[in-house]
Formats: C-alpha cells, structure tokens, sequence
C-alpha cells in the first residue's frame, strides 16, 4: 500500500454501512471505536435493531435504514437503495466503508452516485462458495464485479476471494488485511468460567463442548447435533446464539441433543466455560467466533473452509474436518475428548496464533491507511 497522503490525517466524516446493527456492534465495534479515538466524525448505517444503543455507546451516530432487510426482494430493495442513497447523500460524507454482502453491493453503488469521495468496501466472505450451483456463481460473482466497479478500493478478510475475484480488481486498489479482535478482552477467565458453569449446571469434571453463533443451519447445526447425539455419554454440548430471523423454523434430527442456551453479552467467560470449542460452518469470510475462542486458548475443530483455514493449521493450531461430514466432525471432537495433553496443546497453539495475527486494531489501521491511499489517488486523478 502506497504510504497515506498527510491530508487525510484531518478529521474525516466517516460511515460504516451494514445491513443490520448487529454486524455494526458485533463485527466491527472495534474498528469504530478505533476511528472514534482518531478524532473521526463516525455513523453507523444499518436497519435499526437491539443493538443500535451499543453501536451509540462508542460515540457513534447510528442512521437508521428501515427497508433494509437481510433477504433479497427486488420490490424492497429498490425502497431500500432509494432510502440508502438519501441517507448518504444528506450525511455529506468524506468516507463510506460498506461491509457484508447486501450492503456492499448496493452501498457501494448508492456511495458513489450520491457524491461521496471515498467509497471503501469489505468483503467479509462472498456468499457464495466453490461447490455452489453455476446460476448462484454467477449471480453473485456478477452482482461483486459490478459493484466493484463503484468502489475506491477492496480489503479481503481472505486471500480465497481476493483470488476469485482478482480479474475484476484493479492493481494497487486492493489488498488482503485478515481480521482481528479485541485481544484484550478475550482472554481466558478462570472467575468465569467457574460462574457460567455453575449457571448452566455444569460440574468440574465435566466436559463442555460448545458453538457460538446464529443458530442456523449453514453454521452446521444439523452436523453438531449429530456429534452430540453419538457423543452424549462423554460431554455435554451447548449452542450459544439467537435463533436466526431467516431461519426460524429449522428443526434437524438429535437436536435434543444439544442445549441450547440462547445469547449471551458475557462472551469470554462463556468461551472460558468450554472444554472444546466447535464450528462445523458452511461458509464464513474469516471466523470471528472461532479467533475469539483461540484467544482464550481453547482447542478448536473447525470446517475445512476458506475463513476457518485462516484461524491455523490443522493439528498444530487447531483440527480441521470436511464441512457437512458428520463423521468426520464426531471423530475430531472425539478425538479431542479422550485425549487432555491434546486439548491443552492445541489451546496454547490457538492462544499464541490469536495473539500474534487476529488484533483488530491493526485491520483498522489498515483500514484508515486505505481510506487515505483512496483520497491521495482520487486528488492524482482530479489534477
């Protein structure tokens, strides 16, 4: 990346864009409040939710966009880009970054025909994956490439999209950054451990095997279940997370199996608690759940899939397993199960990997470095 242009270190008038507050709160608190502490005018633009007051809680004006939704509908989107594009244009904006699929795509294009200088985008992880019919490539392949073209330039969480869609990107207005969380906070908890164990009923001598997410079926729900069932003697399996809006009705075989204990705002003694940590996901841009659970030096099985290899390397920082393979799922947690040295090795491999590749406040450096390589490349191109 070209070294930043000293007029970008003024104070900007910054926004965040996302389809929901949660992605805001959840996803990218840390790299709000980095912008904050750089003297920054922030907004965060999402429908309005639950998490609009902890969005505010950093210093950041939240904007709502009632029409947007997750799920695409071309009646409401049109309503919603109508709506984005407003709300843009009437912020008078110096910088908007776009993030999560939706938003990206119409933020980007809403961005740039509202007037806004600098339009940056995240891909947090394309929607659509290798293995996935022809007709969903191309659309959502398409939908990126055009979308691109709106943009200023493109950080990849992972080095996998970048490379899928590195024939539409434009040479130096691109760049892998990874992700990265609050290290400081997620650390291990011994205190909380002891009290979040005694909450759900869990004994010492116990072993807690856990996920934590959205309650959803391409987060693996079916495949955990399925361990649970087979592995009921040996552990106890929990989920953490709210049940998902657009998936409210799934019910998958054994899942009586697990416990499912809903959201919780005390998420590193909840990581704590656990003996294993598990994400048997579909798809994911770059695991935030799975770096939290490394930070606090727990032994992971992930999904073998762009955005959980990025957390480390099978058997030296974590098990990686084949997604949507409930055998292979069931033998790695049962592997991890019988054998203690294992899951203490792994855990302290997992804890130094976070430590040293997964600070948030270094992906939101890289973030502000991009914002002003965009602003000096946008006054080259206007002399």
């Amino acid at each position: 990346m070209p070294e930043p242009d000293p007029r970008a270190k003024r104070p900007l008038r910054l926004a965040h864009l996302t389809t929901v507050d949660m992605s805001l709160a959840l996803l990218l608190g840390t790299e709000l409040a980095v912008d904050i502490e750089e003297g920054h005018t922030v907004f965060g633009i999402s429908a309005p939710g639950t998490y609009v007051e902890r969005v505010e809680a950093l210093g950041v004006t939240h904007v709502p966009v009632t029409s947007f939704t997750r799920s695409w509908s071309l009646a409401s989107d049109v309503k919603a880009f109508v709506e984005l594009f407003r709300t843009i244009k009437r912020l008078k904006l110096d910088v908007l970054h776009t993030h999560t699929p939706k938003a990206g795509v119409m933020g980007r294009i809403a961005g740039r025909l509202a007037g806004v200088p600098v339009v940056v985008n995240t891909c947090h992880g394309l929607w659509a994956r290798p293995e996935d019919r022809l007709l969903k490539r191309a659309f959502v392949y398409g939908l990126e490439a055009l979308a691109i073209r709106f943009s200023d330039y493109e950080l990849f969480q992972n080095a996998e999209d970048a490379h899928t869609l590195r024939r539409f990107l434009t040479k130096g207005r691109w760049e892998v950054v990874g992700n990265g969380i609050d290290l400081e906070r997620f650390q291990f908890d011994p205190e909380g451990r002891r009290r979040v164990r005694a909450e759900l009923g869990i004994s010492d001598d116990e072993l807690l095997v856990g996920t934590i997410g959205r309650r959803v079926r391409e987060k693996g729900l079916a495949e955990f279940a399925e361990a649970a069932h087979l592995l009921r003697e040996q552990a106890t399996f929990i989920w953490v997370g709210p049940q998902d809006e657009t998936d409210a009705t799934t019910v998958v075989p054994h899942h009586e199996a697990i416990r499912f204990v809903g959201e919780r705002t005390d998420m590193p003694a909840t990581y704590s608690a656990l003996d294993i940590f598990v994400l048997a996901s579909y798809r994911e841009g770059f695991s935030r759940a799975s770096m939290e659970a490394a930070s606090c030096g727990l032994p992971l099985v992930l999904s073998d899939i762009r955005g959980c290899r990025e957390i480390g390397t099978h058997d030296k920082h974590l098990l990686l397993v084949p997604a949507k393979n409930e055998r292979a799922l069931t033998t790695a947690v049962q592997r991890l199960l019988g054998d203690a040295p294992l899951r203490t090795r792994l855990g302290r491999a997992a804890g130094l990997r976070a430590a040293d590749a997964f600070d948030q406040r270094a992906v939101a450096r890289r973030s502000l470095a991009a914002y002003a390589c965009a602003a000096a490349s946008l006054d080259r191109r206007r002399r």
